[in-house]
């Protein structure tokens, strides 16, 4: 029998996993694709952070329903992980809006130059 608040926490593990990983796996495959540059990878950025959202949001939903159960032991430790990672994913998503606004502005004032 599945356990409800153990579903959420692997899910949040899961997510969260992937929203710490798509950045530099992006990086990563840029090194050896001549159509794609690394200023590219900031498509990807929505993508992690959305991810991240989904992590921290089901990681609050595990240890909700793991509240409410008498047994508390399942999926705390999962859910904690994967929210955990989940805030880390978000903060790499503005890690990367920062540096592309940085590069921006850089490329703007020396094209005016």
């Amino acid at each position: 029998m599945s356990r409800p608040g153990r579903d959420a926490a692997w899910g949040s593990l899961v997510t969260g996993l992937a929203s710490v990983a798509v950045l530099p796996v992006a990086v990563y495959l840029t090194r050896f694709s001549e159509r794609y540059e690394l200023l590219h990878v900031g498509f990807a950025v929505p993508l992690v952070a959305i991810m991240g959202f989904v992590a921290i949001t089901l990681a609050r939903r595990a240890r909700r329903r793991n509240a409410l159960l008498l047994d508390r032991s399942h999926g705390i430790g999962l859910a904690r992980v994967g929210g955990l990672l989940g805030i880390v994913g978000v903060c790499m998503a503005l890690a990367a809006l920062v540096a592309l606004g940085v590069y921006g502005l850089i490329e703007y004032v020396g094209s005016r130059e």
